[in-house]
């Protein structure tokens, strides 16, 4: 499994080299695609990442900093099917599972998509569906579960949660994404021999975040800090000294284009 985070931004004004959140996980061959912040496709299609070669798409909660470049992220992918000349890379024909928790703002992406008919005309399928907890892909070796967390509060009776976090597992090693969340005890159930936690800090602060983690016993790799809040934004080294004087050597304050094989 191999992860490569394009954007580390909670949703801030424009930062200098941090985009909005934004990761994906290769495997075998495979690219799955996590969140879609500003500029997503932009980074990775200059970092060599095989845009042709996504598997799913999988949208944690529908706030900007999460779906802004979600619509030219499909734009992208379109406008270089249409230049790829390799049969065996096309994506015409195929279907792409889309899982995102509020189909209103998948609609929306749909309407400004179908506004540029001119350079967007599509040849592959995108199958568009809300989840719940539990299994929400389970394909090639890949699996991904899905947990809701109050990071929107909790829905009203019969409606569903908006907000989620993602326990992936693949090629034998398992990574955690805690997405947005009210509480780091939310991601709890997933911690449990995970080899790399990627935390959120948009809202929440290193050394709490560290200090619960430490004292609840969760059994994980390395953590990984994603979604910077002011915080670390202002210090990315003084933070990550703050966790790792509580957690060691372990954990590490994320950057954009940063690659990791586990």
């Amino acid at each position: 499994m191999k992860l490569t985070i394009l954007g580390t931004c909670s949703g801030t004004e424009p930062m200098p080299d941090r985009k909005h959140t934004s990761f994906v996980v290769e495997h075998e061959g495979g690219i799955y695609w996590f969140d879609a912040g500003e500029g997503c496709s932009y980074t990775a299609h200059l970092a060599g990442i095989d845009l042709l070669s996504i598997q799913a798409i999988f949208i944690s909660h529908p706030h900007l900093d999460h779906v802004g470049g979600l619509v030219n992220l499909i734009g992208t992918m379109q406008k270089l099917n249409g230049r790829n000349q390799d049969p065996d890379r096309s994506l015409t024909g195929k279907t792409i599972p889309v899982r995102i928790p509020n189909l209103n703002v998948w609609s929306g992406v749909l309407q400004v998509l179908a506004a540029s008919k001119e350079t967007y005309t599509p040849n592959f399928n995108l199958d568009a569906q809300t989840y719940e907890d539990g299994v929400i892909y389970d394909q090639n070796g890949f699996k991904l579960t899905a947990l809701h967390n109050r990071h929107l509060g909790e829905p009203e009776p019969g409606q569903p949660w908006q907000s989620y976090s993602f326990c992936i597992e693949a090629g034998g090693k398992c990574l955690v994404f805690s997405g947005d969340v009210r509480e780091t005890a939310e991601v709890a159930p997933f911690l449990q021999n995970c080899d790399l936690f990627l935390m959120e800090t948009g809202h929440h602060q290193v050394e709490d975040v560290c200090t619960y983690l430490k004292e609840s016993g969760a059994d994980f790799g390395r953590l990984g800090f994603v979604h910077h809040g002011r915080a670390i934004l202002a210090d990315p080294e003084g933070e990550c000294q703050k966790a790792r004087s509580i957690l060691g050597d372990r954990v590490f304050v994320a950057d954009d284009k940063v690659e990791m094989v586990l």
